[in-house]
């Protein structure tokens, strides 16, 4: 009985351009499986996988979501409530890259602050583009977390998500008074009547 209890339910939002590897970062952590020949998402898909964090079982509830553009109002309505994001880009594609400046914009709207952020650059087993020193400035630059990550090679999957765990487990385990003010914005003063 004691095994089945959970420190924390947490729901997990993966984002990013279409064809940047979210599908098979997912795949990789929750079926240990890497597919080339993945199929493109439709709409959003999730998984559950539940792990042990600093001695506590934590529950992920992981959103795979569809980074073509007809998908997007579909998407916006699950950044609502989630409590952490993964903004993921290929290594291998600028453009994917230069987007994230719009992933984050997009979030913010639809979203709380009060939520862990991590920045996955995958196919970091590819040559070429996106330096580690140019992510890392747009991760330090939003105040995330940066990782590069394969997939394919199973290099730092795994590492991707037990870190958004510990950013949740942070939040979490803060002063209810502090994320509550954290999470609202600052009131706005009354304007006198004429």
């Amino acid at each position: 009985m004691q095994e089945d209890k959970k420190d924390g339910l947490f729901k997990i939002v993966i984002i990013g351009d279409s064809g940047v590897g979210k599908s098979c970062l997912l795949a990789r952590y929750t079926y240990e499986q890497f597919d080339e020949a993945h199929i493109v998402t439709i709409g959003v898909d999730f998984q559950i996988r539940t792990l042990n964090v600093d001695g506590k079982n934590i529950m992920l509830q992981i959103w795979d979501t569809a980074g073509q553009e007809r998908f997007r109002t579909i998407i916006t309505g699950y950044y609502r409530n989630a409590d952490g994001v993964i903004f993921v880009f290929d290594k291998t594609n600028r453009e994917s890259f230069n987007h994230i400046d719009d992933w984050v914009k997009e979030v913010d709207k639809f979203s709380g602050t009060c939520m862990a952020r991590i920045l996955v650059g995958s196919k970091s087993d590819m040559p070429g583009g996106v330096s580690k020193e140019e992510a890392e400035e747009k991760a330090n630059k939003f105040g995330f977390k940066y990782v590069e990550s394969s997939a394919k090679k199973n290099y730092q999957v795994d590492l991707i998500f037990e870190s958004i765990a510990k950013s949740l487990i942070q939040i979490q385990d803060k002063p209810k008074r502090e994320s509550t003010r954290l999470s609202k914005a600052p009131a706005k003063k009354k304007k006198k009547c004429c």
